[in-house]
């Protein structure tokens, strides 16, 4: 008979080696997840590359074609201005008559980012592209990143959608957003951390950062190859910390974070309101675009119609702004997009900003040009609820070197807007 303790050494020899034997096991399991995982990454890289550039082509055909558009209705405005109402109308009839659906572009893009549906038409494209087109040619208060995002998401989506594989599918998505962002504003940093943390408020989509990040810079290249213009003013040297400084940031965040927190709330608000008092899309189109074009028109002559560049612009290099002109943009774009026409906040949320900031700068003792680049990137941050894409942005389009500042503001702004967002799909 074996003593008692050599049968309790076997005993311990057994159970070491089939805990060792476990422990193998679950080794190899994860290294076969790893390299499963690392070979999904791989080939969702690989379709990023074609999805950017075909992104990017389209954004720059768009854009470049908008910004054309943009000019001639500047150069003409009482000829165009007075038709906003009728082509409001037309557009909308034709959304309702072929494109059902498609008017409500950006939650078709939330609903397949959140997997509530299985595809994004591609009729999509055509609709909200020549819509866009038509609301800045006749006057609308809008933006232009509406177009990028959906073309985006419609396009990649229908990508992952060949590869059978739902989280796949969901990644190509968020890689898509980031290529539209991107190709129209040529951001890349912070178009993928937009399309990383738009969809869900809080919330990282880490497995998507490679993939969006080669999309968006395919597009951006892309984009600019084929002569879009990116836009940046690079600023003179931020002012150098203090107290004092602590202080005049912390006020301006307070103060953007409530603007884009209004803008969010006003525009949900007022969509609700005329969906309840105006039923029929046509009608309200027709309506609310006959009284906004009278509005647009006395209102120094079409100074608010379209992006809000002009107001960028003016508030950067100095030229003279209106206490007023930040408010009466946020009130005229919430009225255009209430009333159906097409094209996005983004722009008009920078053009906000930077008119506000500009007109606050004087009041805090602080350079008009640093000012309005902050409230630029801030106010855009609070209106989506997110933070670093503004942060980013600001960075990207303005100076590296200021980059503790925008985030700091862009910071604040996230904190106190309430958690409101201009997408009702973001959860």
């Amino acid at each position: 008979m074996r003593s008692p303790s050599a049968a309790g050494r076997n005993r311990l020899e057994l159970m070491t080696s089939a805990r060792g034997s476990r422990r193998a096991r679950k080794h190899r399991l994860f290294c076969r997840y790893e390299v499963e995982i690392m070979k999904k990454t791989l080939v969702l890289i690989a379709v990023a590359v074609p999805t950017g550039i075909a992104v990017g082509a389209v954004d720059a055909v768009f854009g470049r074609v908008l910004l054309y558009l943009g000019a001639v209705r500047d150069a003409h405005t009482a000829w165009f201005l007075p038709f906003l109402g009728l082509i409001g109308a037309l557009m909308a009839w034709a959304y309702k008559r072929y494109g059902a659906g498609c008017e409500n572009g950006m939650g078709m893009v939330f609903e397949a980012g959140h997997a509530e549906r299985e595809a994004i038409p591609l009729r999509l494209v055509p609709f909200v592209i020549c819509a866009t087109w038509l609301t800045h040619l006749f006057g609308g208060s809008a933006g232009r990143e509406g177009v990028a995002v959906q073309l985006g998401a419609a396009i990649s989506h229908r990508i992952g959608g060949w590869l059978r594989d739902a989280e796949s599918q969901r990644i190509m998505l968020i890689a898509g957003i980031a290529a539209g962002f991107s190709g129209l504003f040529g951001t890349p940093f912070a178009a993928t951390a937009f399309a990383m943390e738009v969809l869900t408020a809080g919330k990282l989509e880490h497995r998507a950062l490679l993939p969006a990040a080669v999309a968006a810079l395919c597009a951006s290249t892309t984009a600019g190859l084929l002569g879009l213009e990116k836009f940046s003013f690079p600023l003179a040297a931020a002012p150098e910390w203090s107290a004092e400084l602590a202080l005049e940031l912390t006020a301006l965040g307070i103060v953007f974070g409530l603007t884009g927190a209004a803008f969010a709330f006003c525009l949900k608000r007022a969509k609700k309101l005329a969906q309840n008092r105006l039923k029929n899309p046509v009608l309200r189109a027709l309506v609310m675009g006959a009284a906004l074009s009278a509005v647009l028109y006395l209102l120094y002559r079409g100074r608010y119609c379209g992006l809000g560049t002009n107001l960028i612009n003016a508030s950067l290099a100095g030229e003279p702004i209106y206490a007023w002109d930040w408010a009466l943009k946020l009130a005229l774009t919430v009225l255009t997009l209430s009333a159906g026409f097409q094209g996005g906040e983004v722009t008009p949320l920078f053009s906000i900003g930077a008119s506000l900031g500009a007109a606050l700068a004087g009041h805090l003792g602080l350079p008009a040009a640093f000012c309005a680049a902050l409230g630029y990137a801030a106010v855009f941050g609070s209106a989506t609820n997110t933070l670093l894409a503004p942060a980013l942005i600001g960075a990207e389009a303005f100076s590296w070197a200021a980059a503790p500042h925008f985030f700091a503001v862009c910071a604040l702004a996230y904190a106190v807007n309430g958690g409101r967002s201009i997408y009702s799909g973001q959860k």
